[in-house]
C-alpha cells in the first residue's frame, strides 16, 4: 500500500524532549525583488528625501532671512550651520543608541521630531528662537543619517547591499535638491514661512508613511550602551584596518563637495558671467546626477569590487573638477555635474563599506563615519574660502585637487584590503 508523503519543508517542528526552547531563528536576508525589499527601498528613499530637504531648505532663502530679521549674511547661515553642526555631534549619539534599542524605532522618532521642530521653527518670531529649532532639526535628523545605513547593512542581502544603499543616497541627493528648490520658489510666491511650513508637512508625512512600511529589524542584536562598553567598540574600530581609512575618506569626500559649492556661485555672479541668485540656486539640479551614479554605482561593485569603483568614482570628481576651470558657461555645468555624479558614487560606495567592516557595534561605525563626514564639510568649506580670496577659483581648485588626490590614495589603500564576510 502506498502511502503518501507531506511535505514537510515548511512545516513547524516540535522541539523533541531536553531540546533548548530558545534557540534563536536565523531569518533570511531581504532579497531584491520581493515585496519586502520594495517596501524597504521606497521606505529609506523617501526617509533620505526628506531628511535633506529638511537640512538644506533654509539655504536658498538666506537673503530673505537676512532682510526679515535685519541680521548679517554670517548670521543668517547659521540657520544651516548650527543644523549641520548638531547633525554632526547628534551623531555620536544616536549611532549607539540605536546599537542598543533598535534600528526601526531611533530613525522613525527621529524623522517625526526633526519635521515637528520645523514646523515650529516656521511661526517663530525672534531670530534667536528659529537658530534653537534649526539646532534641534539638525540633532534629530543624525537619528535618520546614522541608523539608516546600519539598517540596510544588517536587513539586505549581502549581494545587494551596494545597490540599495545607492538608492538611499539618491533620495538623499534628489531632498537635498528638493529642498532648495522648494523653498526658493514658495518664497518668491508666497514667504519663506510658508515654504518652510509646506516643507515641514511634506517631511511629517513622509515620517508616517517611513513608519507604516520600513520592515522591523530582523537581524538586529542589542548591545550595552554602559561608556566602558563603547569606549571598547571605539577601540575596536580604530583598530580595524579598513575602517580609520573610511572615516578619512569620507572627511576628503565631503569638504571637497561642499567646498565647491560653496564657492561656485561666488565665481558665476561675478565677471564675465553676472548670473542672478536665482539662477545660480538651479545650479542644484547637478544633484540629479547623483540619482543615476549613486544605485549605478552599487551595480557596478557587485562585478568589478568596491575599491576599483570608488577610484574611478573619485577619478569621476577629479575630472569635473578640472573641468570646472575652463572659463565657459557651458563646459563649468558640465564639470559641475560630472563632479556630482563621482561624488555621489562615492560616498555611496564609502558609507556602504562600513557596514561590511565593523564586526560589532555597527551603529557607532555608521556614525564615526558621518562625524567625519560633516567634520570634512564644515573644516574644507571654511578653508576654501581662504583660498578663494587670496587666488581666486585657481586656488580652489588646486585645494580641491589635493584632497581629491588623498582620497584617491586612501582608495587604493582599501582596495588591497581582503573583503570580509557579512555576519
Amino acid at each position: 500500500m502506498n502511502i503518501p508523503l507531506r511535505n514537510t519543508a515548511h512545516m513547524p517542528v516540535t522541539p523533541q524532549p531536553g531540546t533548548p526552547q530558545h534557540v534563536p531563528v536565523k531569518h533570511p536576508f531581504i532579497e531584491r525583488g520581493t515585496p519586502r525589499y520594495l517596501r524597504l527601498t521606497l521606505a529609506l528613499f523617501s526617509a533620505g528625501l526628506a531628511t535633506f530637504a529638511l537640512l538644506y531648505c533654509v539655504q536658498p532663502i538666506l537673503p530673505v532671512l537676512s532682510a526679515d530679521f535685519g541680521i548679517t549674511p554670517a548670521e543668517s547661515s547659521l540657520s544651516l550651520s548650527v543644523s549641520t553642526g548638531l547633525m554632526a555631534l547628534g551623531l555620536l549619539v544616536t549611532g549607539p543608541l540605536s546599537d542598543a534599542v533598535g534600528r526601526k524605532s531611533v530613525m522613525v522618532v527621529a524623522l517625526l521630531l526633526a519635521a515637528v521642530f520645523t514646523l515650529i521653527s516656521a511661526v517663530m518670531t525672534q531670530w534667536q528662537e528659529i537658530l534653537i529649532a534649526r539646532a534641534l532639526v539638525g540633532l534629530s535628523l543624525s537619528g535618520v543619517a546614522a541608523v539608516a545605513m546600519t539598517y540596510l547593512s544588517e536587513e539586505i542581502d549581502p549581494l545587494a547591499v551596494a545597490f540599495t544603499m545607492g538608492l538611499y543616497i539618491s533620495g538623499n541627493s534628489i531632498g537635498g535638491m528638493s529642498g532648495r528648490l522648494l523653498s526658493g520658489v514658495l518664497t518668491d510666491f508666497f514667504s519663506w514661512r510658508i515654504a518652510i511650513g509646506a516643507i515641514g508637512m511634506m517631511a511629517l508625512c513622509a515620517a508616517l508613511m517611513f513608519w507604516r512600511i520600513l520592515p522591523s529589524s530582523r537581524h538586529f542584536r542589542p548591545s550595552s550602551l554602559k561608556p566602558h562598553t563603547l569606549a571598547i567598540n571605539f577601540r575596536l574600530h580604530f583598530r580595524d584596518a579598513g575602517l580609520p581609512l573610511l572615516f578619512a575618506e569620507g572627511f576628503l569626500l565631503m569638504g571637497v563637495f561642499v567646498t565647491l559649492f560653496n564657492y561656485i556661485g561666488y565665481r558665476l555672479m561675478a565677471a564675465p558671467w553676472f548670473l542672478s541668485q536665482a539662477v545660480v540656486g538651479l545650479l542644484s539640479l547637478a544633484y540629479l546626477t547623483g540619482t543615476i551614479s549613486s544605485p549605478k554605482a552599487g551595480a557596478l561593485t557587485m562585478r568589478y569590487g568596491r575599491g576599483p569603483v570608488l577610484m574611478a568614482s573619485i577619478g569621476v570628481m577629479l575630472a569635473g573638477l578640472l573641468i570646472t576651470w575652463v572659463n565657459v558657461l557651458v563646459v563649468i555645468f558640465i564639470g559641475m555635474m560630472l563632479f556630482t555624479a563621482g561624488f555621489f558614487a562615492a560616498h555611496s560606495i564609502a558609507s556602504g563599506w562600513i557596514g561590511r567592516r565593523a564586526r560589532r557595534a555597527k551603529g557607532q561605525a555608521s556614525s564615526l563615519y558621518l562625524f567625519c563626514y560633516y567634520v570634512g564639510s564644515s573644516t574644507a568649506g571654511t578653508l576654501g574660502g581662504l583660498f578663494w580670496h587670496s587666488f581666486a577659483w585657481t586656488g580652489v581648485v588646486l585645494f580641491l585637487a589635493v584632497m581629491l588626490i588623498a582620497a584617491l590614495f586612501i582608495a587604493q589603500r582599501l582596495r588591497k584590503l581582503p573583503e570580509l564576510r557579512a555576519i
